[in-house]
């Protein structure tokens, strides 16, 4: 369920956005204001994940808002002037809205604010740790998320790449279980055959990327989700 908070010194909007929020599956209204300087703390201290912002209020308006704003929400911006559009994008919106809103460019802006939160999820997956086990040689191995430089995956093996180390640690585990397993905002898939660490990568290439001298693939399908994950770190 994603909650939110309406911000607009118009009553009429605020009614509408509500009666929209009210008609679509998983969004649920917190609250709502017509000044944005009470609005402020309130959203400061609430758990709510999207905030709908007026740019146009008289107290402080929507873009002296977001500059005071420490916590960072998902914000869709609403407005009658599309010039505002191209200022809020600076910072990192989540959404556009044109009065009069239609509900039907709500819902288009909805989804994309639901599949932008599925991806910060998985981006975020992880189990508590930074490490794991593999069984390696008839042992268990503790193995450093930090350590890891790339994992080449064998068919119904992987070759785990670490730093500091000349050879490959060698696990009966496929590269699918390790996908899994490790964190989604520091580890991505690239190839069929490869699993990297973001934070190990030295240079991209148009297909290609550097790691620790080894040059890998990047295969179309998986292009976009190094994209996403480099924004994040961008």
């Amino acid at each position: 369920m994603i909650k939110c908070i309406i911000i607009d010194d118009e009553p009429l909007a605020i009614e509408i956005l509500k009666d929209f929020i009210e008609r679509t599956q998983d969004l649920q209204l917190e609250a709502s204001f017509v000044s944005a300087t009470e609005a402020l703390a309130y959203v400061e201290r609430s758990d709510a994940t999207l905030v709908f912002l007026d740019v146009q209020m008289p107290d402080l308006n929507g873009m002296d808002f977001l500059k005071h704003l420490n916590r960072k929400p998902m914000v869709i911006l609403t407005t009658a002037y599309q010039q505002f559009a191209v200022q809020g994008y600076q910072y990192d919106v989540a959404g556009f809205l044109e009065k009069p809103v239609a509900y039907s460019q709500f819902l288009t802006v909805i989804h994309k604010v639901k599949k932008k939160q599925e991806e910060l999820a998985l981006f975020e997956k992880t189990d508590g740790h930074d490490f794991l086990f593999v069984r390696t040689e008839y042992k268990l191995m503790k193995i450093n998320y930090a350590d890891i430089l790339f994992i080449e995956g064998m068919k119904d093996y992987s070759k785990i790449y670490m730093k500091g180390k000349d050879k490959p640690i060698i696990t009966l585990q496929n590269l699918k279980s390790f996908e899994e397993k490790l964190p989604g905002r520091h580890f991505v898939r690239v190839h069929r055959s490869y699993i990297i660490s973001v934070t190990q990568i030295e240079l991209i290439h148009k297909s290609s990327v550097l790691i620790a001298q080894h040059e890998l693939p990047i295969s179309d399908g998986f292009r976009e989700q190094l994209n996403k994950i480099i924004q994040l770190h961008s």
